[in-house]
């Protein structure tokens, strides 16, 4: 990291001019990012932020007024302080004005009793700064190589965070939006203590910038994503102010774990790639025009023109154990159910969707029944696929450009049945309710982030208070805004309970009367409920 002034204090070629904070003396820890000599008093305007400023104070200004402006200046425009050598231009000591306006304005600053060769302090100051951008290059090209191997290799989350605990000797996490861990490597130290009441212990750290070290929580923090959307944080333990080498090994990993979620891919037979393909092109829109898609799909001897289009989702209901099992296992299931379209007679594209999912696309004659069609799929699945699974479809559609609503709408439904199957042949979406609709987002970078900005403040006062307001709104918003029904639930008082809602009113600045705040609330609660649950 680049230097402070406290930093640049300690210096020998400082030190030898005796110096002496005289303002700012709680900034001492702003980084340095250059050091200028400057003479002039309207030197503010050619700095760019970070710069120490030397001067003898020769051409200053003699009228206080003047003099504090120059120092507001300075502070304006970011430098991060001032070091004013005695003896030429002021004697013993500096004028008021001057040091009234930095301890206004946070500014350090700093005098020499002694007369000091400035060449001497910017070359000492400046050849640490080179060392460290040099720290940095000589890690980067390091961390360059170990994390190319990563992502050449298709490395999962838990062997890129093994890497990075390897490397630093430290504990590292990864969480999603919602503060729930992803994976966790703990160096050696006790995994209960690093994941304990992890949740608050998150949300006080939240940096502004994309990479950033928070000293109170002791926490190297780096958003994870790519394309423009975040959807986790890194987070790096460090007793101690993280290196430069620490940062860039952070940021590599970050950089690893996005390309890694946006490259996973899965083995599977020939005939099923082919098929999965033409199911991800047109869900994805990768085709020009429908056109094109039928024609791809004709080529593996599936019509889609001129029929009705149904497209299924099926999910295993019981995990293999590891991912290379529930890969090989989606692939067991993927084969048998394009056999089993086979002996249904039913024509179908057939492929894994990813190492969850297998997808069907069942193009039926005009005068077909879909019931009829996807009881028949189950059936013969059942009888050869003895593994339990859910199928779940669509809406029927009548064109290749409505395949990805009806996919959607499976999707939706297959992700609901499978926590609760009831031993139906095939699932609809008639199914889902507004609860499962927020089970499926749950992943959601945008439902984490609104439930974040709806409830992210009350989260934080009771992590903080070990208060309990969370539970007052879930109450008084489950009792249909009811008051007196909510206080009696809460058994409050009625004007303890007023109170505590006047006090919600005032950390989420909203109206609790308002409908539509309270109906945004209580969507965030129940999404709340279901990233906890499945965290549990």
């Amino acid at each position: 990291m680049l230097p402070t002034v406290a930093d640049v204090l300690a210096l020998d070629a400082v030190r030898r001019g005796s110096p002496r904070v005289v303002a700012g003396a709680d900034r001492l820890d702003t980084r340095v990012r250059w050091v200028h000599v400057a003479e002039i008093h309207d030197i503010a305007h050619l700095l760019r932020g970070g710069e120490l400023v030397l001067t003898t104070g020769v051409a200053l200004p003699d009228e206080p007024d003047k003099l504090a402006d120059y120092v507001s200046d300075l502070a304006s425009v970011g430098a991060s302080g001032l070091i004013v050598e005695l003896g030429r231009r002021f004697v013993r000591e500096l004028p008021r004005a001057v040091v009234r306006s930095a301890e206004e304005h946070g500014l350090p600053l700093v005098t020499l009793a002694r007369e000091t060769p400035f060449v001497q302090i910017t070359e000492s100051v400046h050849a640490r700064i080179i060392d460290v951008q040099l720290q940095e290059l000589r890690a980067s090209e390091q961390l360059h190589e170990v994390f190319t191997e990563l992502s050449v290799e298709g490395a999962s989350p838990a062997e890129v965070l093994g890497q990075v605990a390897r490397l630093s000797g430290r504990p590292v996490l990864l969480e999603n939006l919602a503060h729930q861990v992803l994976a966790c490597d703990t160096a050696g130290t006790d995994t209960e203590s690093v994941l304990a009441n992890w949740e608050a212990r998150s949300r006080a750290v939240a940096p502004a910038e994309r990479t950033a070290y928070d000293a109170a929580a002791g926490w190297l923090v780096t958003m994870v994503g790519a394309r423009g959307q975040d959807w986790g944080r890194l987070i790096l333990l460090c007793e101690a102010p993280p290196t430069p080498r620490d940062i860039v090994l952070a940021e590599r990993a970050a950089t690893t774990l996005a390309l890694s979620r946006l490259l996973e891919r899965h083995q599977e037979s020939l005939e099923r790639q082919a098929h999965g393909t033409i199911i991800t092109g047109i869900l994805t829109h990768a085709y020009s025009d429908p056109d094109e898609a039928a024609a791809r799909a004709r080529a593996v001897g599936v019509p889609l023109t001129s029929r009705k289009l149904i497209g299924a989702v099926i999910r295993l209901t019981t995990p293999a154990g590891t991912a290379l099992g529930e890969q090989a296992k989606v692939g067991e299931l993927a084969e048998a159910a394009a056999a089993a379209c086979r002996e249904a007679r039913l024509p179908a594209l057939v492929g894994a969707l990813d190492q969850n999912r297998v997808g069907v696309l069942l193009p039926l004659p005009p005068r077909s029944a879909a019931e009829t069609a996807l009881g028949a799929l189950a059936e013969r699945l059942r009888a050869t696929f003895p593994t339990p699974f859910v199928l779940a479809a669509g809406s029927v559609v009548d064109s290749i450009k409505d395949v990805r609503r009806g996919f959607l709408e499976a999707e939706q439904v297959a992700e609901v049945a499978v926590r609760q199957p009831d031993g139906r042949p095939f699932y609809r979406l008639p199914d889902l309710r507004l609860r499962g609709l927020l089970h499926l987002l749950r992943d959601d970078a945008r439902l984490q982030t609104f439930t974040e900005r709806e409830l992210g403040p009350l989260l934080a006062h009771d992590a903080q208070r070990h208060g309990d307001l969370t539970r007052i709104l879930r109450i008084y918003l489950d009792s249909g805004r009811n008051k007196a029904v909510a206080a009696q639930r809460a058994h409050l008082s009625r004007p303890a309970f007023y109170e505590r809602l006047r006090r919600l009113e005032r950390i989420l600045d909203t109206d609790l009367d308002d409908v539509e705040s309270c109906l945004s609330l209580h969507v965030a609660l129940m999404a709340l409920e279901t990233f906890r649950r499945d965290a549990g």
